[in-house]
């Protein structure tokens, strides 16, 4: 076992397996991969990309350390979809450069990115929804070099970390948006990324399940993985930041901790509403 794997399967378990509400990450240092918190393990510089002649994004620079959660804001039309799909390797940028672990992928495929740590979670459902949600993990675990025995045991243990060992051998289909959300984010763990990134994680589920969400967010934090956001929903993914970048008419209009966002001046004329708390 891998010291990621070390750290994000021992867990001591409080109440019933049914959420991830029920768990609590062990008391121990973070085996953080990658870059160490000082460093970024991504960021971008001077991000473009140029639609019918207009720019949507224009020097868009951003960054993300491991064992951080960064957030990325906007009304839409800001550019803040476009910058995190340049980033993830779906849209391709006019200009600027991505730098991932020290790594410039800036022209490279999703495949490759992948394979050097970025995981990505998008917004549509992933999943194999007439497969089981055992066999779900199992077909990604497919590709690692490992004994069927190593892997039966590590899908057991990503089942129960993430609190759907309950329903494993029903149809995926059959879960409910929290559910599909924690089983998506499992699988995500297979390869062991050391950023993901999450398209609206929150969009389609109700209260309960999106306090399941955060709480699994602030558990892949402690264990050393960098996390960036965008999502919709403000109040939500404010509440676990620990920066964001606000994007307005596709450049960085404010950066910063979540109080200062939540309480600049420019934020609430752009962005959030002079009422707005969280």
């Amino acid at each position: 076992m891998t010291p990621f794997q070390e750290h994000l399967f021992t867990v001591k378990k409080t109440g019933n397996s049914g959420g991830a509400g029920g768990i609590a990450v062990a008391n121990k240092t973070p085996a953080t991969a990658g870059k160490s918190k000082g460093e970024a393990l991504l960021h971008t510089h001077g991000l473009k990309k140029v639609y019918d002649g207009r720019a949507v994004v224009n020097g868009v620079d951003i960054e993300v350390r491991s064992g951080e959660i960064v957030g990325l804001l906007g009304p839409n039309g800001a550019g803040k979809t476009t910058s995190f799909y340049m980033i993830v390797g779906l849209v391709q940028p006019n200009g600027g450069e991505v730098f991932f672990d020290g790594i410039n992928t800036t022209r490279e495929p999703m495949y490759k990115r992948a394979r050097l740590g970025m995981g990505y979670l998008p917004q549509e459902e992933s999943i194999f929804r007439k497969l089981s949600v055992r066999d779900n993990i199992l077909a990604v675990m497919e590709t690692q070099n490992l004994p069927a025995s190593a892997r039966k045991a590590q899908c057991q243990q990503l089942l129960e970390k993430f609190g759907i060992d309950h329903v494993a051998d029903n149809l995926a289909l059959t879960l409910s948006g929290g559910e599909k959300r924690r089983l998506t984010i499992a699988r995500s763990l297979v390869t062991e990324p050391k950023l993901i990134m999450l398209d609206e994680p929150f969009s389609g589920v109700d209260p309960l399940a999106v306090e399941d969400i955060q709480k699994i967010i602030l558990m892949l934090k402690e264990a050393g993985l960098a996390i960036l956001i965008t999502d919709h929903n403000v109040r939500e993914t404010l509440g676990i930041v620990d920066r964001a970048y606000l994007i307005h008419e596709g450049r960085v209009l404010l950066h910063g901790t979540r109080d200062y966002i939540v309480n600049h001046p420019q934020a609430r004329e752009r962005y959030l509403g002079e009422n707005f708390s969280m």
